[in-house]
């Protein structure tokens, strides 16, 4: 066997794709996954007419006297009444600001208890998420946080975010994360507040606080995906792992939680970032949209 062909077949070991990332190879699989995204989308899209983060359609300004030729039905009856004189409400349409995603494409994303991993449940709600936002007109752009060169700029095509879609799905079980440091590279190109969302288990060292300094400046939401795993092994005692990422071994017992998520949860509620946690095997659809719904997410600051 010769060195490339070798180092082909170790390629195709490392790599794995969800299942039915391949059109060619099983089309109505890969048919029934954006099907899925679509229905994810139109499901946190009701109840939220009314939310910025989507896109409220318009925005109540002020009310001002009557004139001739403004609508009958523009008019503000509680002024009316309480002033004596005719007043009409007056809007304006938002500005739509750009909905980032940043997916970590880590290992530790990859690895999981259960038939369903932390990575194609990011993936799933982060596609449905980007089609919400294109259903009220807000571009959209995504950011890989592993070593895969992925950083789609916003826009409002809904064929390139199906397009990132199908290329995220193709995984390894070794890709470092490096949500720090994209992080860092995205900052400085935000040329106008945005909506910057991390879907992550954030296992990273640094990063709670690089998603804090990203909150000074944007609205940033982390949504946090976990394992059973990581909460708990019931029915094991001291056990002796490996970290996917960094193949470093450790050993820790299985009634101890693997992370230290008081201090996760501390430390952005400090930085001012919006969090919310989901299990990898508990429903999820109707707390995302109250999560969503409840902070009026991407409805602060400036216009």
């Amino acid at each position: 066997m010769t060195a490339s062909r070798r180092a082909a077949e170790t390629a195709r070991e490392r790599e794995r794709t969800l299942p039915g990332e391949l059109a060619h190879v099983e089309p109505l699989a890969a048919r029934k996954f954006v099907i899925a995204i679509r229905r994810l989308a139109d499901d946190l899209v009701y109840g939220l007419d009314g939310s910025r983060f989507l896109g409220s359609g318009i925005d109540y300004v002020q009310s001002r006297a009557y004139l001739p030729g403004d609508p009958i039905k523009s008019i503000d009856w509680r002024v009316t009444a309480r002033t004596g004189r005719a007043h009409v409400k007056e809007y304006e349409a938002p500005r739509r600001i750009a909905a980032w995603f940043v997916i970590d494409t880590s290992a530790s994303m990859v690895v999981s208890s259960i038939a369903r991993s932390k990575y194609e449940l990011a993936l799933h709600v982060a596609g449905g998420l980007a089609f919400a936002c294109l259903d009220r007109t807000s571009p959209v752009g995504v950011l890989g946080a592993g070593t895969r060169d992925v950083r789609i700029e916003p826009s409002l095509a809904k064929d390139q975010v199906l397009q990132w879609l199908l290329r995220l799905r193709r995984h390894a079980f070794d890709e470092p994360t490096q949500l720090v440091r994209r992080l860092a590279q995205l900052r400085p190109t935000l040329k106008s507040r945005s909506l910057i969302v991390v879907c992550s288990d954030m296992h990273e060292e640094g990063a709670l606080h690089s998603v804090a300094l990203l909150a000074q400046q944007h609205e940033v939401a982390v949504l946090q995906f976990q394992d059973p795993s990581e909460v708990s092994l019931r029915g094991t005692g001291f056990l002796r792992a490996q970290e996917a990422e960094t193949g470093r071994g450790f050993v820790a017992h299985g009634r101890r939680t693997a992370i230290d998520q008081a201090r996760i949860d501390a430390e952005l509620r400090k930085g001012g970032v919006e969090h919310m946690l989901i299990r990898t095997d508990q429903p999820f659809v109707h707390r995302l949209r109250h999560f969503f719904r409840s902070r009026g997410l991407a409805g602060r600051g400036a216009r």
